[in-house]
This record gives C-alpha cells, structure tokens and sequence, in this order.
C-alpha cells in the first residue's frame, strides 16, 4: 500500500499543524471584551417623524445590557426595561410590543449578528454570568466611550 505522507515528509506537516494549533488556542473565552459600540435602533427606527415621538434613548441603553451580555434572566429583565421605556416614552402600548418582541426573537446569543445578547464578547459566550473582574473591565470599557465620544447613535 502506497503511503502518502511519506513523499511529503513530516518536516511539511508539522508547521501547517503548528498554525493550526496556535490558531485553535489562540480563539477562547479568555479574550476580553470589546469596546462599546451602539448603532440605536439596530433594524428599526430610533424615531417617528410623524409622530413627533423619540425612544432612540432606550434603544440606547439596551445596547449597553446587549453588548455586556450576561444570564438568560438578565436578557429578559433587559428587554422587559426596554418594553417598557418605550411604552414611557412614547404612551403607545402596541409600538412597545412590537419592539420587545423583535428583541426577544432576533436578540438570541445563538444568533450570528452585531446586536445578540453579548455581542460585546466572542460568539460562543451566550449565556455566562458576568464574574466581578468582568464587570471592572465593561464599567473601564463604558468609561472610555464615554471619554471618547461627544456624539451619540441618539443625538444625530
């Protein structure tokens, strides 16, 4: 039987292993979180022109629990503020509804988008709650948005 790998050598095999090792050990949860970054209103509007109505704040802030991720509850304590800071803002009962059941839908960690639960943190994060460290980190991250940006997704 005619051995392929001995033409090649091993000396040819053992840096693609190599790469591939570092590659594989290089991508863990161990990676911190990235910088805070808010787009408002992801997929809908941060405001109605006609209605002379603005919840582009709440957007806001529930990118801010979105990108820090953390437990299942959390998420839904999350999305329930954002329901009802939009029903706050804007007295309208069914625009909030809408709005917190696209989050509860399309928010998923499972999800491969910019705006999953965690989106601050790798993919395979999902559900974890944040340790103590954790939290000095993302309270350090908001501080230097805060220091960084004068313009924000809501005051356009």
């Amino acid at each position: 039987m005619y051995n392929f790998i001995e033409p090649i050598g091993y000396k040819f095999l053992t840096l693609p292993f190599a790469l591939l090792l570092f590659l594989f050990l290089g991508c863990n949860k161990s990676q911190g979180i990235k910088n805070f970054t808010s787009d408002g209103c992801s997929l809908f509007p941060d405001s109605s022109i006609i209605l002379e109505m603005d919840w582009c704040d709440c957007c806001f802030e529930h990118d801010k629990v979105y990108w820090r991720g953390g437990t299942e509850l959390e998420r839904l304590d999350a999305d329930i503020l954002f329901r009802d800071c939009i029903l706050e803002k804007t007295s309208n009962k069914g625009l909030s509804e809408i709005m917190y059941k696209g989050v509860r839908s399309g928010g998923s960690p499972y999800f491969f988008n910019w705006y999953r639960w965690g989106y601050g943190w790798p993919y395979d994060r999902k559900y974890t709650t944040i340790t103590e460290d954790e939290n000095k980190l993302i309270q350090l991250k908001l501080d230097e948005y805060y220091s960084n940006n004068t313009s924000f997704p809501c005051n356009k």
